[in-house]
């Protein structure tokens, strides 16, 4: 666990920032050369970058809004860590929606292009989660647990590192995703299918989530993840009532 990589004078450069960033580029990288291969106009970057833009502050207001209890307001806005990746894919999703229609660029067809760079930035930005020691999970016993000293809050006990759960689960979802697209399933199916696995591996691993409970044992981010599944099989179910599937290609 390394929470601060240097300082510059009392300037702290964080593992979670540096982490958050890489993944960010990742995946304007990973969009470009997806926009590329579906014959989309480059104008599409600029919706990624806006779409970090607003993740990051989505994804801080979110989180800060889930603790607002535990801490003052701007502690938690200030924290190294803390970032609700629902409040990323609100905030993320509602700007770079924003900018893509600005740009007269192709919802549909970005959104799916999008995807695997999405999921993979995520998956980056989990790894700087458990170096920080935040988004941990419930004490266990099992070899793999990590105590996290300095985490966010800090704990001495050995827990599940569901931070890298997830980080392993989103590769191997952007594994899938990028396969799909390669073998030409439909941009919508690819989009809807995204939603069913970020969210079903979500609502699986918050189970073990050191999360407020808000219904029963479910928590926010449980619903949530609920929803995401909901959208994502209501837009491939709606899909192949219309026929719009395209036949996979070898």
């Amino acid at each position: 666990m390394y929470p601060v990589l240097f300082r510059i004078g009392d300037f702290e450069i964080t593992s979670f920032g540096v982490l958050v960033a890489v993944g960010a580029l990742v995946g304007i990288w990973m969009f470009g050369r997806e926009l590329k291969r579906s014959g989309l106009p480059d104008a599409g970057v600029d919706a990624a970058v806006a779409g970090v833009i607003g993740g990051l502050i989505g994804a801080k207001l979110l989180w800060t809004l889930e603790f607002s209890g535990e801490a003052p307001i701007a502690d938690l806005l200030f924290s190294r860590g803390g970032l609700s990746w629902f409040g990323g894919l609100i905030g993320g999703v509602g700007t770079g929606l924003w900018m893509l229609r600005r740009r007269r660029v192709p919802v549909v067809r970005a959104l799916a292009a999008a995807t695997p760079a999405v999921a993979v930035g995520h998956a980056i930005g989990r790894i700087g989660c458990f170096m920080v020691g935040d988004d941990y999970g419930r004490p266990s016993n099992l070899p793999w647990a990590v105590a996290f000293p300095q985490g966010l809050p800090p704990t001495f006990l050995p827990v599940h590192p569901t931070q890298l759960y997830e980080a392993f689960a989103l590769v191997g979802v952007a594994w899938l995703l990028i396969r799909w697209r390669r073998k030409g399933v439909a941009d919508a199916f690819v989009f809807g299918r995204y939603l069913v696995l970020a969210g079903s591996t979500r609502f699986a691993i918050e189970f073990i989530r050191v999360n407020q409970r808000v219904a029963g044992p479910l928590t926010l981010a449980h619903l949530i993840s609920l929803a995401l599944v909901l959208a994502g099989a209501t837009i491939v179910w709606g899909n192949s009532q219309s026929g719009r599937a395209r036949p996979a290609r070898d």
